[in-house]
């Protein structure tokens, strides 16, 4: 062996468990590390620029153009969000087993750039009607509804393959079992939201305000345009990347599937008998299978992330009021910042992503660092209780949302404007400002903990299949918000005392929704508390707790 060689061979040198773009193990100097995860962020800046521009303001377009009710347009939503993000599941399905992150990524943007570039083609096939106009009066073309929906969910299915790959495969570039590398990943999940909140941002800001003031087939078509040059960046930082030698040639999801096929069948096996032991007792039944070690230490770990995952759709359903509810409550407000400039109702939740922004690097650069001396831990504080400090802000959100909600509702009354619902109410949108806020801040402790556990409680072979399920929870979280509004709907006109979700807001009881959802959070939370202190974290590859 000659020099070259054994240099390459060295551990120091050589990252264990990755090849590069042609096949060869890959060189630590020379991929991977943040070179190659900027250009991975790059990709998702631009996808949440689209996805964040189009169901911020998408309440407004249903309502408007298409001519829905407040109710029916806040469920479709919630569906189209919730299915967006329960697709992932079936994007890390195929990755994990077939095609790889690299190649689903490319798949799943070109399928996000057809639908985007349908959408915006569907928009010029609009009615007459407007925002503002009587919905009975609104009846849109049903060449213009079939167009529209099978656009937007066709941007669905793309947006479902790329979420959990992409994420997935820029914590890839980073060794866990390298203490510095190991730092470095924690702080990619910060930093990945940061850029995320970034992309949402431009979007909120710039979309918005085009599909409210220009036209919406422009508002649909460039987030079309962006993707494509996304797609570019992307395959221009090939040659840079890591891709992760899965360490057991048999398809992931059959070897674990089989392990829970052999505890629901009795008497049947797999290979090898196992006899290790589990302190959590949800996963305890499956040491009686016989199956080998590795796959039933697989199950348990996917196993044992079912309470955290239930524990966290309280949060999801709170999270989902954002794009929808939200908005709704500030169209009937004073948006108007300066003489004859009025903002949109939906960049009020750009306020979220400044709070993400302004917070971000605080967090990763001054409270990381000082309770990383404090605890030794090299994220600072534990997964579980940076996510337990995210639902508990959830939580003061929705008080104060409730609060605010319970103000808008006097201003109506008492400026006799209860059932003129299109008139401005004399009260600022800046009202608001306090909840949006606390979601934002929120997200920085839940939706960031949340991304991190699940890819880091996983096998290695399943990290793709780890952030679908968290986005799982926020898809999950839509459709129980959808349901629950429906619901409640139903429950509240039938019971004669008038409907919570009325089409004119000021006849409504938003109030009383969320402080029901304030409730559902403080059970959760409690729920929450008590799994959490006795969840084992799984052995794992990373030295990065």
């Amino acid at each position: 062996m000659d020099i070259k060689t054994r240099l390459l061979a060295n551990d120091d040198e050589v990252v264990s468990g990755f090849t590069d773009f042609k096949g060869r193990r890959a060189v630590r100097s020379k991929t991977g590390l943040w070179k190659s995860a900027f250009f991975i962020i790059g990709v998702e800046v631009a996808e949440k620029f689209a996805y964040n521009g189009i169901s911020s303001n998408l309440i407004t377009y249903l309502t408007g153009p298409l001519g829905q009710s407040t109710v029916y347009a806040a469920a479709s939503v919630n569906a189209w969000t919730g299915t967006a993000s329960l697709l992932p599941l079936l994007g890390a399905f195929v990755a994990d087993s077939f095609l790889g992150r690299y190649r689903t990524i490319i798949i799943s943007v070109l399928v996000y750039i057809l639908g985007l570039g349908l959408l915006s083609l569907s928009a010029s096939l609009h009615s007459d009607c407007k925002a503002g106009a009587n919905t009975s009066d609104c009846a849109p073309p049903l060449l213009e509804l079939v167009a529209f929906y099978l656009s937007l969910y066709l941007a669905a299915f793309g947006e479902g393959g790329m979420r959990p790959c992409i994420q997935a495969f820029g914590a890839d570039q980073f060794d866990g079992e390298n203490i510095n590398e190991s730092k470095s990943k924690s702080s990619f999940f910060n930093w990945w939201y940061f850029a995320m909140s970034a992309g949402s941002l431009l979007g909120l800001l710039i979309l918005n305000y085009i599909q409210d003031n220009l036209s919406w087939e422009l508002g649909f078509g460039i987030p079309c345009i962006v993707m494509f040059a996304a797609l570019l960046l992307y395959l221009l930082g090939s040659p840079t990347y890591r891709f992760r030698i899965h360490t057991d040639a048999r398809n992931p999801f059959s070897r674990i599937g089989r392990v829970f096929l052999n505890a629901a069948i009795p008497h049947r096996g797999c290979f090898a008998s196992a006899d290790a032991d589990t302190e959590q007792p949800i996963t305890k039944f499956l040491d009686r299978v016989g199956c080998s070690e590795g796959d039933i230490r697989d199950a348990k770990a996917l196993l044992g992330l079912l309470p955290i995952w239930f524990t966290s759709l309280g949060f999801a359903v709170v999270f989902s009021q954002g794009t929808t509810l939200f908005t709704k409550q500030g169209q009937t407000m004073d948006r108007e910042i300066f003489r004859g400039l009025k903002i949109p109702a939906a960049t009020l939740q750009s306020l979220s992503f400044f709070t993400v922004i302004f917070i971000m690097p605080v967090y990763d650069w001054v409270l990381v660092p000082a309770a990383r001396s404090l605890t030794g831990r090299p994220a600072g504080i534990s997964l579980l209780q940076r996510i337990g400090a995210g639902l508990f802000m959830s939580l003061l959100s929705m008080v104060i949302a409730a609060l605010v909600e319970t103000r808008r509702l006097a201003v109506a009354a008492e400026s006799g404007l209860v059932d003129k619902a299109g008139t401005t109410l004399p009260m600022s949108v800046w009202w608001l400002a306090p909840q949006y806020m606390l979601f934002g801040l929120a997200n920085v402790f839940a939706i960031v903990g949340l991304q991190e556990f699940f890819y880091d409680q996983v096998p290695s072979d399943l990290k793709s299949i780890g952030l679908a399920l968290y986005l799982s929870i926020l898809g999950i979280g839509d459709f129980l918000s959808s349901f629950l509004i429906a619901l409640l709907e139903a429950i509240t006109t039938r019971a004669g005392h008038g409907s919570w979700f009325d089409n004119n807001i000021n006849r409504a009881h938003v109030d009383y929704f969320y402080w029901l959802l304030a409730g559902i959070g403080a059970i959760v939370m409690l729920a929450y508390a008590f799994i959490a202190k006795s969840y084992v974290y799984r052995e794992r590859d990373s030295v990065c707790c």
